[in-house]
């Protein structure tokens, strides 16, 4: 029987690493690993399986051994460049980064909500942007009984979005808050200490401090007044969820949480619904755990839903500003739900084919 080889590539990096724990939960019928990192972290060695694995450098060469499939996680210039070579050698590539979501013969797949589109690749398959996985989790149960019509994204995005750098922004505001602070509960608001106090460290990551505060910045600004952030959630949705004329706006913000998006979702359906009978097909959704209990203070958290695969649902109300739209709060882990898990989800599908 042949023996199923994989490619991890990106294996040190903060989603590679992460794949590779989920992998060690899963434990795929896989009888080989191979991990890929660039020159600079290549001959790093990581704990994998149980045993000790060697990071090999990523050439032009590294697909030639023959490869069932792939996961890259190294970026869009990366992904770019030898995404399209392991596919010419007959390896499957998963790719998490934005290289190839929006070509048209390439499929973006969330595996709770378009699974048929995986067979549909040639070589190559695309993860979605974190934030825009766990919005079409909830939203499709959703699209399916009632049809939406309209949606307004507004996200809170965690420091680890950002990857490694970012995290690091947000710990180092954090102690150098802690080294400053001079003051006590008696203090003066004079006393307390100003953005200048908490940005006197180097940025490694973010154009302003994150320690304390949010920046509505999320990748870079494009003409039309929107970042490519907010524009990668509109079309990849658009995309997902097989309605290219589907009117949606983002605004998107990155806040001082080191793991685990939050997204507040205004719908507004075609078709009348039931509150309750709309709750219950969220409840009953794969991938979906619904946590709506207000009056005991129970709603998804960004701290609960880290180190989870699945996607948090509460907050669930009517709009009443519009005929037929609700509100609601989704979070989910965007390392692993967002990137690695469901990159691993996609090659679980391709496996059973």
């Amino acid at each position: 029987m042949k023996k199923i080889r994989m490619a991890i590539v990106g294996a040190t990096g903060l989603v590679g690493r992460t794949a590779l724990k989920v992998l060690e939960e899963k434990k795929l019928p896989v009888d080989e690993y191979v991990l890929f990192a660039s020159s600079k972290s290549a001959g790093k060695k990581l704990k994998f399986m149980g045993k000790d694995y060697i990071v090999q450098e990523l050439n032009e060469l590294s697909f030639d051994s023959g490869f069932d499939y792939a996961i890259f996680s190294a970026g869009g210039s990366t992904s770019k460049k030898y995404a399209p070579i392991a596919a010419s050698k007959g390896c499957i590539v998963v790719d998490n980064s934005s290289a190839f979501r929006m070509d048209d013969n390439v499929p973006l797949v969330v595996p709770e909500v378009n699974p048929e589109e995986i067979i549909k690749n040639h070589g190559i398959i695309a993860n979605p942007n974190c934030s825009t996985i766990q919005a079409v989790v909830a939203l499709k149960p959703l699209d399916d009984k009632y049809k939406i019509k309209r949606i307004v994204y507004s996200t809170y995005q965690a420091v680890s979005g950002a990857g490694k750098n970012g995290v690091i922004d947000l710990d180092n505001g954090i102690k150098n808050y802690l080294t400053n602070k001079s003051y006590d509960e008696d203090s003066s608001d004079s006393d307390i200490p100003n953005s200048q106090d908490n940005s006197n460290y180097d940025l490694v990551k973010f154009d302003h401090p994150i320690f304390s505060n949010c920046l509505p910045h999320i990748d870079v600004f494009l003409d039309n007044g929107y970042t490519k952030e907010e524009e990668k959630m509109i079309n990849e949705t658009r995309k997902i969820l097989n309605k290219p004329d589907l009117k949606v706006t983002a605004t998107t913000v990155r806040v001082p949480v080191f793991n685990s998006h939050s997204e507040s979702i205004n719908v507004e359906f075609e078709n009348d619904f039931k509150l309750d009978e709309l709750i219950n097909t969220l409840k009953n959704s794969p991938g979906i755990i619904l946590q709506d209990d207000p009056k005991r203070s129970i709603y998804p958290l960004a701290i609960n839903a880290s180190g989870h695969d699945e996607v948090f649902v509460g907050r669930i109300r009517r709009d009443y500003s519009v005929k037929s739209g609700i509100n609601f709060w989704v979070v989910a882990d965007n390392i692993r739900k967002g990137a690695a898990s469901n990159a691993i989800q996609i090659v679980e599908r391709l496996l059973i084919h």
